[in-house]
């Protein structure tokens, strides 16, 4: 796509989610794609600002949830309202994705759209964004979708992974001094066990599935209407409806009787062709902890010993705790233990078990704590 094309590229930001991995800090009220984790903003506000160099700011779509509608009046400034889109209830991503992109084909039937997550986080921006402009131009061609890989350093279990087959030519405009390499995609597979996971690292040809995806809308309509007809009849009702006096009601209806899918395999699994760009640009989907700790280490941003007289710690090793300032805590004698704090709640896990705080969260649901949530 040449860039007197560049008003037909738009993208669409995921804000819908709850975060509940990372509870007690991220709640309802205030998911993690609202939280300034690291001191350099929110995780929405710097996914905006990494995707604005390539995306006119008119062009850039949110979709998220009436409250979450509310936290970017608060948060964002100068964001187009009628670009927010909001679910009148989580359906996970593939009727999210169906919304929009009866919103963005209603604004330009000859859009190409970035889909990514608001809360993932890319340490190098740059190297993201050249990834992203080698799929617009792939996607332009309307001959299939495009998704993004990365290369896992691990074998890794809270991850999708995405199996490549023949690795194919990066675009012209693009192949001088690249890092970056396309494949066709040879197979999707959903969070894999430790043991295959271990497989899929020693294979060397499956690759993490970031959730980002780029494609025209005319590729992404086809895959609706042939993989999931009823989900796409639907996106006609809410594409006729939009503008009119029956858009509020027609949504509503829709998301009364549709079922909770992902993109992935709602579409993706059956798509064909699919194709992958895979490079490292420092991501992660902070679905941890864990990974929250690794990540700020990694980059200074914090210690094992916070800068504040009030935490005590006695014959302790690898333990991390964030608590409210002006509150005293003492440890003694433990090892590699986290310890999240705020007004009304405290988690205590083991270093590499964070990763079941999501259960802790499913836990306080079943027994009716919604005030904790």
């Amino acid at each position: 796509m040449s860039k007197g094309d560049s008003k037909h590229v738009y993208a669409l930001i995921m804000a819908g989610g709850t975060g509940k991995q990372l509870w007690p800090v991220s709640r309802k009220k205030m998911p993690k794609q609202f939280l300034d984790l690291f001191d350099e903003g929110t995780m929405i506000a710097r996914t905006l600002q990494r995707i604005s160099g390539t995306v006119i700011a008119d062009n850039i779509f949110i979709i998220t949830s009436e409250l979450g509608r509310k936290l970017m009046y608060a948060s964002l400034t100068g964001f187009r309202p009628d670009n927010i889109i909001v679910e009148p209830s989580s359906r996970n991503t593939a009727p999210c994705i169906a919304l929009a992109t009866a919103h963005i084909k209603k604004r330009d039937p000859d859009a190409v759209t970035i889909v990514l997550p608001a809360d993932h986080l890319v340490l190098d921006d740059q190297a993201f964004i050249n990834i992203v402009e080698a799929g617009i131009e792939i996607a332009s061609g309307k001959k299939g979708l495009v998704t993004i890989g990365i290369k896992p350093d691990r074998p890794e279990t809270d991850y999708g992974y995405i199996q490549v087959d023949e690795q194919l030519s990066i675009p012209l405009a693009f192949a001088a001094g690249c890092d970056f390499m396309l494949f066709r995609v040879k197979a999707f597979a959903e969070k894999p066990d430790a043991l295959t996971a271990m497989e899929f690292l020693e294979s060397r040809d499956f690759y993490w599935n970031s959730g980002v995806f780029i494609w025209h809308i005319d590729a992404i309509s086809r895959e609706f209407e042939r993989s999931m007809p009823d989900l796409y009849k639907d996106l006609l009702n809410i594409y006729d409806s939009l503008g009119t006096e029956k858009e509020p009601k027609v949504i509503e209806d829709v998301y009364s009787w549709i079922h909770p899918i992902s993109i992935d395999y709602g579409i993706m699994e059956k798509a064909d062709p699919v194709f992958v760009l895979t490079g490292e640009f420092g991501w992660t989907d902070l679905g941890s902890w864990d990974e929250v700790l690794k990540v700020a280490a990694s980059r200074s941003l914090i210690s094992e010993e916070l800068p504040d007289d009030r935490l005590v710690q006695i014959d302790c090793e690898n333990v991390f705790v964030r608590k409210p300032m002006g509150k005293v805590v003492c440890t003694i004698g433990l090892r590699d233990i986290i310890i999240i704090e705020t007004d009304d709640a405290l988690l205590i896990c083991n270093k590499g078990e964070s990763r079941r705080v999501g259960d802790v969260v499913d836990a306080l649901r079943r027994d009716e704590l919604e005030d904790y949530l």
